[in-house]
């Protein structure tokens, strides 16, 4: 039985001494930055808002259970403000992604396929 080999790539693949160098520049810094700027606060930020609710939740059971409305109380509508914020999140860094770092990134990738 005959084995098929694969087309050969339209663009030759970069080197390994060209992606060392593709990270080492500026470019890439910058983008490492912007992602960095994003991410890093963001996440600490949900981290905390997190244990602040799994604080509250094991030491403040009296003002978890306050009910709002009816059988509502204060721990369910901070239970699903977590899934709000969550998804709120995410759409935020899709947006963030979309304008500041995929430009970059297509750039880089232009770059180092040739492209530019």
């Amino acid at each position: 039985m005959a084995t098929e080999t694969p087309p050969p790539a339209k663009h030759p693949l970069p080197s390994p001494e060209e992606f060392t160098e593709a990270q080492a520049s500026a470019e890439f810094r910058e983008l490492r930055r912007a992602h960095r700027s994003f991410a890093f606060p963001l996440t600490i930020a949900f981290i905390a808002w997190y244990l602040a609710y799994v604080l509250l939740s094991c030491y403040a059971g009296g003002f978890m259970g306050t009910e709002i409305a009816g059988n509502i109380n204060v721990a369910l509508v901070l239970g699903l403000a977590q899934f709000l914020t969550t998804f709120l999140i995410a759409w935020w860094y899709a947006r963030h992604a979309a304008a500041k770092l995929d430009p970059k990134a297509d750039a880089i990738k232009s770059r180092m396929e040739g492209g530019a």
